[in-house]
């Protein structure tokens, strides 16, 4: 039988763990909310922890807290973010829409840990909480967590993806290929023309995505309870700001309104947005890529992804587009936690939005997938892959839609059946043209020539 100790609050006893940090508030919490299994995303209790450290500090600094105190509080903190300490937030993700039990279970691990570090005795409430209020704690740390996961992890990812599409195309941008419009042939594109398509993609979600990040980085810390600062000193909040800002490398302010940011979730529900784009970006990246390496006989082949691994159980020597097909469906969840995000969003009843805690969960996966996606198929996609120029020449050459360039000289009418004759016929184009036309060989092979066409103009 599992060893107790006894634990009281304002509801009551309760028995909690011997080997538990956590103290009776996250006891019910574990109680009342059995529901998924899903706990909280360790940034968000990274963010929650350097959150009470970096309140504490101020509170010294306020002469609101002794010195043994927030020492105290300031070295549990540093413990626990190395991450040993993991177990001890076992909270339910689906639980008090307000997350103030995942505020309460940080406040009495850091207890807990604080009061055996510092041989003192530190308050979840009075001493952890001090000047604080879930309100403002659990919006605060969303924030946190989603600017450091911005920071530090998605908009590097996004770099390296963008400068290694780029040197794919250095590479082999020089590659004419059949373009496509409708999944159909259309007029020739090289692979740089491709690609830049991608890298702008790219360049353009990470400029939006930096863009948000300065609304990301203005926290509701000090609005307490709702939003009028009840408790707090007055000058709590600017200063909590500079010690975070310090700890974190990330420069945070205070909201321009705490009614705002305690009550609603509009930027968060803003940067879902931008994320949800850049998940559509990567989803057509990723099936641009299937396409392209399709076959290898049967397909386009005009490509060869990497080999990772048997792509069948059944069929010896098949291989499949394995990082693509993963990205893709990374990002088919981006686009349904967005949804989950707009709902939460609209919770914001009053002083408060109340479901804080999925919207955390949320959030933070969407970045941490999209992050993980970006590199996976800079690193394993287009890094690697090769130009099968074989195949991408043949279909260049039987091209009908390459008679488009002769438009202006024999109208559409007559290029209409040109290309629908070399089509039916399976001949290359420029024969056809050349017995149906007065233009001469080298006439032909000028105007039709691919990769002059890439190049646009009359």
């Amino acid at each position: 039988m599992t060893t107790t100790k006894t634990y009281s609050d304002s509801m009551g006893t309760l028995e909690v763990p011997e080997s538990a940090l956590w103290q009776a508030q996250t006891q019910r919490a574990i109680e009342n909310f059995p529901l998924s299994g899903l706990v909280m995303p360790s940034a968000f209790i990274s963010a929650l922890i350097a959150i009470k450290q970096a309140a504490a500090k101020a509170n010294l600094q306020l002469n609101l807290l002794d010195k043994p105190l927030a020492h105290a509080i300031d070295n549990a903190c540093h413990t626990l973010q190395s991450g040993e300490y993991d177990e001890q937030f076992p909270v339910d993700v689906f639980q008090t829409g307000s997350g103030t039990s995942s505020n309460m279970n940080a406040n009495e691990v850091i207890a807990t840990l604080a009061s055996q570090l510092g041989k003192v005795h530190v308050h979840p409430n009075d001493h952890v909480n001090m000047g604080q209020s879930s309100n403002d704690t659990i919006p605060t740390a969303i924030h946190v967590a989603s600017a450091t996961t911005l920071v530090y992890e998605l908009l590097p990812a996004l770099t390296h993806l963008s400068q290694t599409i780029k040197a794919k195309s250095n590479a082999v941008g020089h590659h004419v290929k059949t373009g496509r419009t409708h999944l159909m042939d259309a007029m020739p594109v090289t692979f740089a023309q491709t690609l830049q398509g991608w890298q702008h993609q790219i360049d353009h979600a990470q400029h939006q995505i930096t863009a948000t990040l300065n609304d990301v980085t203005q926290l509701a810390q000090g609005g307490t309870a709702v939003g009028t600062g009840v408790n707090a000193h007055q000058e709590f909040a600017e200063l909590f700001n500079q010690h975070l800002s310090e700890n974190t490398g990330i420069r945070f302010t205070p909201a321009p309104s705490f009614f705002s940011a305690i009550s609603s979730q509009d930027v968060i529900v803003g940067l879902s947005g931008q994320l949800k784009t850049l998940a559509t970006s990567l989803m057509k990246i990723a099936n641009d890529l299937r396409w392209m390496n399709s076959g290898p006989l049967a397909g386009l082949g005009e490509i060869e992804l990497e080999a990772l691994q048997p792509g069948s159980s059944i069929m010896p020597g098949k291989v499949n587009p394995v990082i693509p097909e993963a990205v893709a469906m990374a990002s088919a969840q981006v686009i349904g936690n967005d949804t989950t995000i707009t709902i939460a969003g609209q919770s914001g009843n009053f002083e408060l939005n109340v479901m804080l805690p999925v919207i955390a969960y949320n959030i933070l996966q969407s970045i941490e997938l999209l992050a993980s996606s970006s590199r996976s198929l800079a690193d394993k996609a287009i890094a690697s892959f090769t130009v099968r120029e074989e195949n991408i020449n043949q279909a260049l050459a039987k091209n009908p839609i390459l008679i488009t360039a002769l438009n202006p000289i024999i109208g559409y009418e007559k290029a209409a059946k040109i290309a629908k004759q070399a089509y039916r016929e399976r001949r290359p184009i420029i024969d056809v043209a050349r017995e149906h036309t007065n233009l001469s060989l080298d006439e032909l092979t000028t105007l039709l020539n691919p990769e002059k066409l890439t190049k646009g103009g009359l």
